[in-house]
């Protein structure tokens, strides 16, 4: 989806709000490469996946898509060196914990989700619509337009991802609680999971 937009549009879109009820971009390629913004909202409409494109009072595109899930297919991992933050002290303050444990984490979902029975195929993004998940990919989101930025701000993208996986991982969990049967979503929370883990650096313990 998000590859297919920046095709159309000549360059990723930024995402916009808070993802909460509306997954929305905005993208100013129109201004940028000379085209008519009606126009080019045309043709981002019929990107598979959008819900609506329509042209702001400043020639801005605002691109609504319909399933924010489906971005998590294309995510990219950043090549990246893990910054140079201390292990300890191994509390949330410290901004190097932060990443390395939601690291660890999805690392570790990914081996609870093997010896659990969680699928890896069968994905439905549309699944991927609870609050917790949203933010995780409303941050997500920002990644094609940070890895082509001449000042991407890795080190705090970062810690905003990890920290909006850990409210994920807490309160929208990848695998079954108890006696919970797995269930479509367990799949949509385990290649949410992927993403991030791509995504983050750090150890696969801690």
């Amino acid at each position: 989806m998000i590859d297919l937009l920046a095709e159309v549009l000549g360059e990723p879109p930024a995402p916009d709000g808070t993802w909460e009820r509306e997954a929305v971009y905005v993208s100013a390629a129109a201004l940028r490469r000379r085209i008519p913004p009606h126009d080019l909202a045309a043709r981002v409409r019929a990107v598979p996946g959008v819900a609506g494109a329509e042209v702001r009072g400043n020639g801005f595109l605002r691109i609504v898509v319909a399933e924010p899930g489906r971005l998590v297919e294309s995510v990219i991992p950043p090549d990246l060196p893990e910054p140079a933050w201390p292990d300890f002290p191994r509390t949330w303050d410290n901004p190097g914990f932060v990443v390395r444990y939601g690291h660890a984490r999805a690392c570790a979902v990914r081996r609870w989700a093997g010896a659990l029975g969680v699928p890896l195929t069968g994905f439905r993004p549309e699944l991927l619509d609870g609050p917790y998940d949203r933010r995780v990919l409303r941050v997500l989101a920002e990644l094609p337009g940070r890895a082509v930025s001449r000042d991407p701000g890795w080190e705090s993208y970062l810690v905003r991802l990890a920290l909006a996986y850990h409210d994920a991982h807490e309160h929208a969990p990848a695998v079954p609680v108890g006696d919970e049967p797995v269930r479509p979503v367990h799949t949509a929370r385990l290649r949410l999971a992927e993403a991030v883990r791509v995504v983050l650096v750090g150890p696969e313990r801690l």
